[in-house]
């Protein structure tokens, strides 16, 4: 496998990183906390997508979120990440009980108050379902400084499964033939259907995942708990990402949010790699590294507003 190597706007020399152990519910993981040599008081909890990412989102060659940490800290700011609870033990993920809610927010809480020891203002930058699951981080932790919703989804998960594998069933059919895309319409109906229960049986049920998840899912709404929040939240979507897209989640956020901050990266797939062409899943295996408008733009943005 192709070794990661550091993206252009990263400057080894800049920053240092020292291991770290968040705890919580009884659950001990690692983590780095990256530190700049001259710090700007800003922080950020970094948040992987659904699934049971490490501390970087490593996907295949990439690491889309160390990009971001060593990008961000060259810009002075102070990063944390942490592999999650369903990484450290991906036994969890099909065991009944099991929950976004907890995959998530107690070590990213608990990653919050870390970061506070070093500065005084900390972000959640959450990707994708990292994305959708930080407001209900900041709506259970008030230090939290503001939001940056990097590939957030809207779309009911269930929906955008059978949404993603009817693309890929056209773009990729020797990976997802069409058998595979009614599977996911009788699942997903039965995640819609009120006889959902915590004992329905998880082989009928998407990906496998228990009846909690989808439990927990169901009685989330994203941009509502986000339109509760007196932070401020930037917005970044790929303008190519077929997982998330600019048509079925995006409009969610501007219609529900019209004070946050808002960007389209048109080149960008769901990974914030920029590029041409359909987006698929064979983007994902080429070594790439986050694009550097998106890290511009964070880091700026950050900046404007911890000091307006």
């Amino acid at each position: 496998m192709t070794e990661w190597t550091h993206p252009p706007y990263a400057d080894p020399a800049r920053f240092t990183e020292q291991e770290t152990a968040l705890n919580a519910d009884g659950r001990a993981v690692p983590g780095t906390v990256t530190l700049p040599e001259r710090p700007n008081g800003i922080g950020v909890v970094l948040l992987s997508g659904g699934g049971p990412f490490d501390r970087d989102e490593t996907s295949g060659p990439n690491k889309p979120l160390k990009d971001l940490a060593w990008g961000l800290a060259s810009w002075g700011v102070t990063v944390l990440r942490f592999d999650k609870v369903s990484f450290a033990r991906p036994a969890l993920m099909t065991e009944p009980g099991f929950t976004m809610t907890a995959d998530y927010v107690p070590h990213a809480i608990a990653a919050v108050h870390k970061l506070r020891e070093y500065v005084e203002h900390v972000f959640l930058i959450g990707h994708s379902m990292g994305g959708k699951v930080a407001p209900k981080i900041a709506a259970e932790e008030p230090s939290v400084a503001g939001l940056i919703i990097m590939a957030g989804d809207t779309q009911p998960m269930q929906h955008a499964a059978v949404r993603v594998m009817s693309y890929l069933a056209t773009t990729s059919p020797e990976a997802v033939p069409l058998e595979v895309v009614e599977r996911f319409k009788r699942q997903s109906a039965v995640v819609d259907s009120p006889d959902l229960s915590p004992d329905t049986p998880s082989t009928d049920l998407p990906f496998g995942m228990p009846a909690s998840f989808w439990l927990d899912l169901r009685d989330y709404d994203p941009v509502a708990t986000a339109a509760k929040l007196d932070v401020p939240i930037l917005i970044l979507q790929g303008g190519r990402d077929y997982q998330v897209t600019v048509a079925d989640d995006l409009p969610a956020w501007r219609d529900g949010l019209p004070d946050a901050t808002i960007k389209i990266l048109e080149a960008d797939n769901h990974l914030f790699f920029p590029g041409t062409g359909p987006s698929t899943p064979a983007d994902y295996a080429t070594a790439q590294h986050v694009d550097p408008e998106a890290l511009i733009t964070i880091a700026r943005w950050m900046l404007r507003t911890t000091r307006s």
